[in-house]
């Protein structure tokens, strides 16, 4: 209850824009992009090429050659490229949002902030919170982008597929408001990345142990929510009706 009731905090104070940090922004935007961006391509690329082999090899069974890049761009465009990059933005950029928050608060620093009559959401959450929001999605087009080089790598070197064909498919079955909706996830769940690390941080009490148990609380408790978030937007954005 206690947590919920700070993420509520942070929510509002997104929303009513308290006192701005800027340079903690900028601060933040750091760690979460070019910080992050190694293992986000690393992933996203062997991602591709293995989702890309594991398709092909059953529709060049059938002859459906020029359906695989489609076929990529359904699942891994529209639904693999932003999970996989919001989960290793969770495990790289929450869990150090919660261990650091969480290390002040069990060292009282954030006592501290009060008594300087500096809010802690304003001051630590709400940048923090700024910056995943803005990269998240930045870092899914990125991921995106090396998923379709990894794509039409495996499919030219592993089944002789020419790269045009490949990205030929993928534009005839992702269309522009695809992009938007990319963006759309990226930026959600970057928000509920910052937010649910930096609530178990500030929720942390004891010592150096809690703090690792609250870093690994939140990574696990991000993973959770980007995949039911990920569920409703799907069923919200791409279920059409059977009537």
């Amino acid at each position: 209850m206690r947590r919920i009731k700070k993420q509520i905090r942070i929510f509002f104070s997104l929303i009513l824009q308290g006192k701005t940090y800027y340079r903690k922004i900028l601060q933040h935007l750091m760690t979460a992009g070019p910080g992050s961006i190694s293992p986000v391509l690393l992933v996203s690329g062997f991602a591709g090429m293995i989702f890309t082999i594991q398709t092909a090899r059953e529709l060049v069974r059938f002859g459906a050659v020029n359906a695989v890049g489609g076929a990529f761009a359904l699942a891994f465009c529209r639904e693999l490229a932003p999970i996989l990059t919001a989960s290793i933005m969770a495990g790289q950029v929450g869990s150090a949002f919660a261990s650091e928050i969480g290390a002040m608060q069990v060292t009282e620093q954030i006592d501290a902030l009060y008594m300087l009559k500096t809010d802690p959401i304003d001051y630590l959450v709400v940048p923090r919170v700024i910056a995943c929001s803005l990269m998240v999605p930045l870092m899914t087009i990125l991921a995106l982008v090396m998923g379709i080089f990894g794509g039409v790598f495996a499919a030219s070197y592993f089944y002789k597929i020419l790269p045009e064909t490949f990205l030929e498919s993928v534009r005839n079955f992702l269309e522009p408001s695809d992009l938007f909706i990319i963006l759309l996830k990226g930026f959600i769940f970057g928000v509920l990345v910052a937010v649910i690390g930096c609530s178990w941080g500030l929720t942390t009490k004891g010592g150096a142990k809690e703090v690792g148990e609250s870093a690994t609380k939140a990574v696990v408790t991000s993973w959770v929510s980007i995949f039911v978030m990920d569920f409703f937007l799907s069923l919200l954005l791409f279920e059409q009706p059977a009537f």
